[in-house]
């Protein structure tokens, strides 16, 4: 299913509509819904956010992640991913439910977006435990099957850990060099995406 949105004055998003219907027509697709899955996505779109206290309150985490691959690696990457991530809490005897759609896609490839769901831990500190596996599963994940480790929410110190294998060791000098030269006072958050020593 191929859910489109188009933004913009009326005549240009008229316009993209008509050129966005005939290429799907020539590949067998038929609308539904035309107009209505969109106004009823706008609808809820940020009743979303909320649900994540309900969840908790009855027992029950949840997250996401997001990458970006080629089509070619794409297939095989969600696979991976959802298999590793529904068994990153057996050995403490927990299931994860995990689920992936695509979203942002381009000519070679597509974002893979990736919710899933765990019990929290008897308190804080368990449930952080296990959030912690499941992040480092899926982020390790993302690297091995060439995934880039944030595709639009940018890298921190979360994500920083993966850089090196998306970068490399001259990207990560490169981004060494901006940084000394654009930020000689060393204000603009260091440590958060280098370490410090190399910001």
């Amino acid at each position: 299913m191929l859910t489109l949105g188009y933004s913009g004055g009326r005549a240009a998003v008229a316009d993209t509509h008509r050129q966005a219907r005939a290429v799907l027509r020539r590949h067998g697709a038929v609308a539904v819904m035309a107009g209505r899955l969109g106004r009823k996505w706008a609808h809820g779109r940020f009743r979303y956010p909320y649900l994540r206290e309900a969840l908790w309150r009855m027992g029950y985490a949840v997250d996401t992640f997001e990458t970006a691959l080629d089509w070619s690696r794409l297939g095989g990457y969600i696979r991976d991913v959802e298999q590793r991530v529904a068994a990153a809490l057996s050995r403490q005897g927990e299931r994860v439910h995990v689920f992936t759609h695509l979203s942002h896609v381009y000519r070679q490839g597509s974002s893979a977006y990736t919710s899933y769901l765990f019990r929290v831990g008897k308190d804080y500190a368990t449930t952080l435990e296990r959030w912690r596996t499941i992040k480092a599963i899926a982020s390790q994940t993302i690297v091995d099957r060439g995934g880039t480790i944030s595709h639009q929410h940018g890298v921190g110190r979360d994500h920083a850990p993966y850089l090196a294998a998306e970068k490399g060791e001259l990207g990560l000098a490169a981004l060494a060099t901006v940084f000394r030269r654009f930020d000689p006072d060393r204000r603009m958050n260091p440590g958060v995406l280098l370490p410090e020593d190399d910001a």
